[in-house]
């Protein structure tokens, strides 16, 4: 029971001094194609990225009902942490201090979300979405030394809300443009700290209690809006722009994990039909244009020299973090079977997804590395993650 209790906390909480990019959810699909999807859309949730993408969901398709939509993600070495915690004795101080050390400069990550939505690509030329979320995530980024930071710096969330968009095509002399607005609303429960070997193992029976010392709640609304502009040239492989302004409102948390900036973004799309698969898409992305995502760093320590409290302070312009895209190969989609694969490039590292769907059930899968460095200390730390959801929808 010790030893689980420990690997609980290690799962409740997590970091500081690392770069955050501020996310609500990030979809296997548009993960495995690099996280382009501004100027492309084409999924009920694209109003994550521009509620204007809606306009791309098939009419073909209907009412588009995803019941449930649970995905897990993780790191590819999450497992051996909690092998190795779960065979270590947890009353021994420098064990602990060994196993945590062995993983120090990697982030780890584990993230669980249900995203459920209704859309629907009406006959005209419009289109809206609306859904609920509800998800918990966390990253913790080992250290080698026991310092203000923590033997394990945990930065962790608990968070849901409604989100909701529509997106309405408007003609022109000078080509098609789609217009598109979101709102949401969103509540979450943050817990930020630095933990030493000390603290876990002296507060393995009530590291609920412990860990309840470092909650912070924050709640708050968001409006999006999005645009995109189809060229009236090379017609057949339908070249777009897209452009978005993400989180226009109360949705910062400043101080807190979890935050969500402002973000402008800028997109371009092209899609094409294929005579003997589906059709072929490609998207590229500069994301965050006013650099609005922060580095959360350590602020005040408690009583123990390790962080009670932590603030966002801005980050580097690094290119690379800002750049992405991707190409999807949908390979057939009927009323009965959908397929597609998916590969990109995200902050600097490969990506790779795939999409099935049969009659109701779906499966995606996809990877992609985060970034979690930019520090004050300009140090790298790479959180390779792996996506799996399980869905009921049709």
């Amino acid at each position: 029971m010790k030893k689980l209790s420990v690997l609980s906390l290690t799962f409740a909480l997590s970091f500081s001094d690392i770069y955050v990019e501020g996310f609500l959810y990030k979809d296997p699909r548009i993960m495995g194609a690099g996280g382009a999807n501004t100027a492309l859309g084409g999924y009920s949730t694209s109003l994550f990225y521009n509620p204007a993408g809606l306009i791309n969901i098939k009419k073909s398709h209907g009412i588009e009902v995803e019941l449930l939509g649970l995905s897990l993600s993780g790191s590819k070495n999450v497992k051996s942490l909690i092998d190795d915690i779960q065979n270590a004795d947890t009353n021994d101080t420098q064990e602990i201090t060994d196993i945590v050390s062995k993983y120090s400069g990697e982030g780890l990550s584990v993230n669980v979300s249900n995203y459920t939505s209704l859309s629907y690509h009406t006959q005209s030329d419009s289109a809206f979405s609306i859904g609920a979320l509800v998800s918990a995530d966390t990253i913790l980024v080992p250290h080698a030394n026991d310092g203000s930071n923590g033997l394990l710096e945990t930065h962790a969330r608990g968070y849901g809300g409604i989100v909701a968009a529509y997106a309405t095509d408007i003609d022109s002399s000078f080509g098609k443009f789609t217009l598109g607005i979101g709102g949401k609303y969103i509540y979450q429960k943050s817990y930020d700290v630095g933990l030493g070997a000390g603290e876990l193992v002296n507060n393995q029976d009530n590291l609920g209690d412990y860990i309840q010392n470092y909650e912070k709640t924050n709640s708050g609304f968001g409006i999006d809006v999005g645009i995109l502009y189809r060229l009236p040239v090379f017609e057949s492989w339908n070249p777009t722009f897209g452009a978005s302004v993400m989180n226009i409102g109360t949705l910062e948390f400043e101080g807190s994990y979890g935050s969500q900036p402002m973000s402008v973004n800028l997109g371009f799309s092209i899609t094409k039909d294929l005579p003997i698969f589906d059709r072929l898409r490609i998207a590229v992305d500069y994301i965050d244009l006013l650099n609005s995502n922060k580095v959360l760093v350590g602020d005040v320590e408690d009583g123990n020299g390790k962080y009670k409290s932590y603030k966002y302070i801005d980050a580097p312009y690094d290119i690379s973090r800002h750049l992405r895209g991707g190409v999807t190969l949908d390979i057939i989609d009927n009323s009965i079977f959908m397929a597609s694969v998916s590969g990109g490039w995200y902050q600097g590292s490969y990506t790779l997804g795939a999409d099935l769907q049969l009659a109701v059930i779906k499966l995606q899968a996809s990877t992609y590395e985060e970034q979690l460095g930019g520090s004050t200390s300009g140090s790298e730390i790479s959180d390779r993650r792996y996506v799996v959801m399980l869905g009921i929808g049709w």
